[in-house]
């Protein structure tokens, strides 16, 4: 049984009558009933008969119209999935990121992403940028949204995996975290060094080892190491901050929060800007991370 046999004895059903139907199919009479006689003989089933010199479905044919017509819809949905899937508008992308990328180019880029192919399924999860690479060259993710290793070398995040691409998408800065009645508050500005005798909260190093060693590399060529109440996200930090048990160093954008607890100030340090970039494998095919590459 063949897709042209349903798509023609459908044809026949709706007209009753074996010319209109030829002509509808673009086909001669004898070759359609030809068609029809073969898809009986294939079914074992008669599925017209004539009644009075009528046409009419048998019951065998009024059972497999209804049939044949939700195979053809399937059959046509099937292709059409097919076609939308080829052109990067259905399927999943798996997508991994730093916590520093969420409260701001994350949910810029999803949202537009989101917008542009609504029906892809989007696979998300928080990663560290070690763990993105390394499943970045397994293929059991599509793309990331990670930090170079150093901030002055946009590159890095490429020779630290051979074979991978990447893009820069964002520079952000450093910026201190400090609770609001802390006696540097009211400062716009600060020195790193300023922090130098206060209680920090940061990242566990095992949470993010590339931000942590950096930064703790900044406070060292400020003259000083902190003294650190470990946290393990964003989150956490910026709470404990509030809670007075010390002052944080944060990626920019920050996580919103209310400024009679927690407040943000830039840094007048000369330190390099941090790039935020995505990064993918060259040889991953899928249309979906193409369409994704091309909106970023």
């Amino acid at each position: 049984m063949e897709l042209r046999q349903l798509r023609s004895f459908v044809v026949v059903a709706e007209e009753m009558n074996v010319g209109r139907a030829a002509t509808r199919l673009h086909l001669t009479q004898p070759s359609l009933s030809r068609q029809i006689a073969a898809l009986e003989r294939d079914l074992g089933v008669e599925l017209f008969a004539r009644v009075k010199r009528r046409f009419v479905l048998t019951a065998a044919g009024a059972t497999f119209l209804a049939e044949a017509r939700d195979l053809l819809r399937r059959s046509e949905e099937a292709v059409r999935a097919a076609q939308r899937t080829q052109r990067g508008e259905l399927g999943t992308l798996r997508l991994r990121f730093v916590q520093s990328a969420t409260f701001e180019p994350l949910p810029r880029i999803l949202g537009a992403f989101r917008r542009a192919y609504p029906e892809v399924v989007l696979d998300l999860e928080s990663w560290t940028t070690l763990r993105q690479t390394e499943a970045l060259r397994d293929g059991r993710i599509d793309v990331g949204l990670l930090r170079p290793t150093a901030p002055a070398d946009a590159t890095a995040a490429v020779r630290l995996s051979p074979g991978l691409a990447s893009r820069v998408v964002a520079e952000d800065s450093l910026v201190a975290v400090l609770p609001a009645r802390h006696r540097l508050a009211r400062r716009k500005r600060l020195r790193l060094a300023e922090l130098a005798d206060e209680p920090f909260v940061f990242y566990s190093r095992p949470s993010g080892p590339v931000v942590h060693d950096t930064i703790i590399g900044f406070c060292r060529a400020a003259g000083f190491t902190p003294r650190i109440q470990q946290a393990a996200d964003v989150q956490t930090i910026v709470a404990l901050v509030a809670a007075g048990l010390g002052v944080s160093l944060l990626i920019s954008p920050t996580p919103p929060t209310n400024p009679d607890a927690v407040v943000y100030r830039e840094l007048s340090d000369d330190l390099p800007p941090w790039p935020l970039s995505v990064a993918w494998s060259p040889d991953n095919r899928s249309p979906v991370l193409e369409r994704f590459l091309e909106l970023i």
